[in-house]
This record gives structure tokens, C-alpha cells and sequence, in this order.
């Protein structure tokens, strides 16, 4: 199978709660490679922006807020089936559903603090990655 590559933020509360490496090492665990990371900052503009497919949804605010609470750190990833890989290892939005063993149950509290944002398509990672990387940052 061809490899692929997913997009990946590590939100303010797993940066917080100094969960960064156990969830890098999960990342590894699972097959991931690294082909770009780095901590960052956005404003609560850029969260908007970033996150502009769900303006006026009722979380929108709240998820910007947070987004721009902290630092993150930013991932591209890649192996075969990244994307849904990716979205398996995760488990669901709301942490307090998500099973042991993911990302987000074993570092989430809540569907906002979560620990951790995947792309949902080849598409959305392109364009995700494309707003924190430029092309030579990529490995």
C-alpha cells in the first residue's frame, strides 16, 4: 500500500500537561514516521481562520479560545492508510468516550480538550499542514 501522510496539533492541554512525548511515542508505537513538527503559537484570529469550516457552529468560539490558550505542536505524518490510522489511534472527539489506549482517552478531559486535532481527508491534511509549513519544512 502507497504511504500517506495526515496532519496532526497537539492542542494547549496535552502541551499543558506535559503529555507531548508519551503521545509522540504512541505516534511511533502505531508506524507513524515524522516528516515535519515543530511547536507554535496561533492567535485567536488564526484559530478562526484555521478553523473556519465551523464558524457559527456552537463550539466554534469556545474552540478558538482554547486553540489560542497555549502552545501546540504541529505533525505531519505518514505510513500507509495514514489518515484513518490516524483518526483510529485518536479515538472519538468527546475524550470522556474515547477508549484507553487512544490519544484522546488516555490524555483528553472533554470534546474541546482533547489533547489532540487529525485531519478527516488526504484534502484537509494538504491544506492543514500548508498553514503551519512551508514546502521545505517537509521531510
Amino acid at each position: 500500500m502507497e504511504t500517506q501522510r495526515t496532519f496532526t496539533i497537539l492542542k494547549p492541554d496535552a502541551v499543558k500537561n506535559q503529555s507531548i512525548g508519551a503521545i509522540i511515542g504512541k505516534i511511533h508505537e502505531a508506524g507513524f514516521s515524522i516528516r515535519a513538527m515543530k511547536m507554535t503559537r496561533i492567535s485567536i484570529e488564526e484559530a478562526e481562520n484555521f478553523y473556519s469550516m465551523h464558524t457559527g457552529k456552537e463550539f466554534f468560539e469556545r474552540l478558538t479560545q482554547f486553540m489560542a490558550s497555549g502552545p501546540i505542536v504541529v505533525m505531519v505524518l505518514e505510513k500507509s492508510n495514514a489518515i484513518e490510522d490516524y483518526r483510529k489511534l485518536l479515538g472519538p472527539t468527546d475524550s470522556t468516550k474515547a477508549p484507553k489506549g487512544t490519544i484522546r482517552g488516555d490524555f483528553g478531559t472533554t470534546t474541546t480538550q482533547n489533547a489532540a486535532h487529525g485531519a478527516d481527508s488526504v484534502e484537509n491534511a494538504k491544506h492543514e499542514w500548508a498553514f503551519f509549513f512551508s514546502e521545505r519544512e517537509l521531510f
